[in-house]
């Protein structure tokens, strides 16, 4: 939600001096605010009945500059560690390595890895619940940086072990399509884990991927290029 113009009254005995002062209470420049008179003041007979002049002093909230890099992973960080102090759980948040981060073109900017003991429920089921967390995290730092960050939460490198087994994984299921030229369907996967498959074997000469099913039952296949195949 945008914030309104913010404004003060001002008065004085002239327009000037009422300008002046207002500038001076806000410590902005004239070009910086709107400058309404609301009365010119009088000067009344022999000074008598004499009245201030009144002006509007309005401006717009300021820009937040977006935080570099650096910053953002901090805020990040510690967003993620008070989350995680809230629900009870005792666990580090550490911003990985550069020299750790995947190099390929679809890497995220930085990942949070989450260390500690009996972090489990962390994780949940399918790696659901730590899903979870990533998109509260995202969502948190995303609002506070004022641009979307597609950062990504580890426990216990959970998500790097799993990457490499799924990568495993894809490749010796393609060397038995390429080999039988049958189709070969996993098990259900959450969308995460299917672009996994998908992204190791996008390049692969000799066979494709699809996504079949529905919601939680969703499941890649993998077929020669050429060929519908039969499923296995």
């Amino acid at each position: 939600m945008e914030r309104e113009a913010e404004s003060i009254e001002v008065s004085a005995p002239t327009v000037e001096e009422a300008t002046a002062k207002g500038l001076a209470e806000l410590g902005k420049a004239e070009d910086e605010v709107e400058i309404e008179v609301l009365s010119s003041g009088s000067r009344g007979l022999l000074g008598i009945g004499a009245k201030d002049a009144l002006v509007r002093l309005s401006f717009g909230p300021e820009e937040k500059a977006p935080p570099p890099e650096e910053g953002v992973e901090q805020i990040a960080r510690e967003t993620l560690q008070e989350l995680l102090a809230k629900i009870g759980m005792k666990a580090q948040v550490s911003v990985r390595p550069e020299e750790e981060m995947p190099q390929d073109e679809d890497a995220p900017p930085f990942i949070l890895d989450v260390t500690g003991d009996d972090l489990g429920v962390l994780i949940g089921r399918r790696g659901q619940t730590l899903q979870a967390l990533q998109y509260i995290t995202r969502l948190i730092v995303s609002r506070e940086v004022q641009r979307w960050v597609s950062l990504v939460v580890d426990v216990e490198k959970y998500k790097a072990r799993r990457e490499k087994s799924l990568r495993q994984l894809a490749q010796r299921m393609a060397e038995r399509v390429s080999f039988g030229r049958q189709s070969i369907a996993l098990e259900p996967m959450p969308p995460h884990e299917r672009r996994i498959i998908h992204l190791a074997l996008r390049d692969h000469p000799i066979v494709t991927t699809k996504s079949i099913g529905k919601g939680d039952q969703r499941k890649v296949t993998i077929v020669p290029k050429g060929s519908s195949g039969s499923t296995h």
